[in-house]
């Protein structure tokens, strides 16, 4: 054997026990978390840096409620609306992910399509000698991730927020050792507890003491319902929390909840 196929061989074992161990790292870092809370998760971080950066100032309201000081109502809510199938499943639902891949196709092509129309228009006005003064925004695709809470979870948790293939499948192992270690109820109260309700937002207490004045504890089925809502797109949300489409929505969750029983 040559000199540089062996050390691309010694090379392919450090990869292989670098992976190892970070797997293990994960590993261990979820098994403490049977007996302590997570104090903050890599999303956290990530928008702490971003607020000092960008805002010069550290904007964060966050306080851990144990699961026995969140409403039922938040927990039927969130589950009827982000994860039907969270008592269920083992931690990916691979039909979300398969519709969720071919819906981002159509809409990625649709995207192109328009820009390339665009284009074409701009390109006929300028042989006309007609200039475009401001090119029209070009089309982007909204982008599904077709994630149970358990995958948002180990997302928030361990990892950065780009879209990839290695980081979807990180992901995925990390929802599965999250339910190899955790009960649901455990998962939903960490969940429940970290995800983020608006710039510095985060928690179920703190989302319920800003957009209501009361403890999570004390969530009705509604205002429950309208913060459920908010948990795809929560900065976007915050701006205008009872909006027809929130308030719609949250009316659709409301009647879904009868059917949710929690872990």
């Amino acid at each position: 054997m040559s000199a540089a196929l062996r050390a691309l061989g010694r090379l392919f074992t450090l990869m292989v026990l670098c992976g190892m161990a970070l797997q293990l790292y994960f590993v261990a870092r979820i098994a403490l978390m049977t007996v302590m809370a997570p104090e903050s998760t890599s999303f956290q971080r990530s928008e702490a840096w971003r607020l000092l950066t960008e805002k010069h100032k550290l904007l964060w309201s966050q306080q851990w409620v144990d699961d026995g000081r969140i409403s039922p109502h938040l927990k039927r809510a969130v589950i009827a609306s982000e994860d039907a199938g969270f008592n269920d499943h083992s931690g990916v639902e691979w039909d979300a992910i398969e519709a969720a891949y071919e819906k981002n196709q159509k809409a990625e092509a649709r995207a192109e399509r328009i820009n390339e129309q665009l284009e074409k228009r701009e390109a006929k006005r300028a042989q006309a000698g007609k200039p475009v003064a401001k090119p029209a925004p070009r089309a982007t695709a909204k982008v599904i991730g077709g994630s149970t809470i358990t995958q948002q979870l180990a997302k928030n948790l361990f990892l950065s927020g780009e879209r990839t293939a290695a980081r979807k499948g990180q992901e995925i192992v990390l929802a599965y050792m999250l339910e190899a270690v955790l009960d649901k109820r455990r998962i939903l109260e960490i969940y429940l507890n970290s995800v983020e309700w608006g710039e510095g937002v985060f928690g179920a207490q703190a989302a319920a003491r800003h957009y209501f004045r009361v403890d999570a504890a004390q969530l009705g089925a509604y205002p429950a319902a309208r913060l459920a809502v908010m948990l795809p797109a929560p900065k976007r949300f915050e701006k205008n929390p009872g909006s027809a489409y929130v308030s719609g929505r949250a009316g659709t969750i409301v009647a879904r909840m009868g059917d949710v029983d929690l872990p």
